[in-house]
């Protein structure tokens, strides 16, 4: 069964992403970040050019020819799935295929309706049966 991580009051969402990528990285993981809309998608590829500040994360977009080699990936349709290990979500809604990766993190800023649209994703995993840690971000640089 999927490992739900709620990651709460996330200065940054975008930046909180690189870094959770780089973490899981860190541990060997491959990731996919699942982003809503192309320049969300643009941002998070300029970004994962200097962040972290240490080190580059390579990185491509699923239909790109190195994907199956590349340990992070940058998907916006969500209909291709190279891995299992870890799914980074920035949608607003579940992603319908969360099930089928190891771990999901869930990344909520301290934004009203960004934490309204949260709640609603958490109420959906918890009413499913899925186990849901969370971590409070306030007062840290993740």
């Amino acid at each position: 069964m999927t490992q739900i991580d709620f990651y709460t009051a996330a200065e940054d969402r975008l930046h909180t992403a690189c870094r959770l990528a780089a973490k899981a990285r860190s541990h060997g993981l491959r990731v996919t970040l699942f982003c809503p809309d192309r320049e969300i998608a643009a941002r998070l590829d300029r970004m994962l050019w200097a962040v972290p500040a240490t080190g580059f994360l390579p990185h491509c977009a699923p239909d790109d020819r190195l994907a199956p080699v590349t340990p992070v990936l940058i998907d916006t349709a969500g209909d291709t799935h190279l891995h299992d290990e870890m799914l980074i979500n920035l949608h607003t809604e579940w992603p319908a295929f969360f099930s089928r990766y190891q771990r999901l993190a869930e990344i909520v800023s301290g934004d009203d309706a960004d934490r309204a649209q949260a709640r609603g994703r958490y109420k959906f995993y918890r009413d499913r049966g899925y186990a849901i840690r969370t971590h409070d971000l306030s007062g840290t640089s993740a």
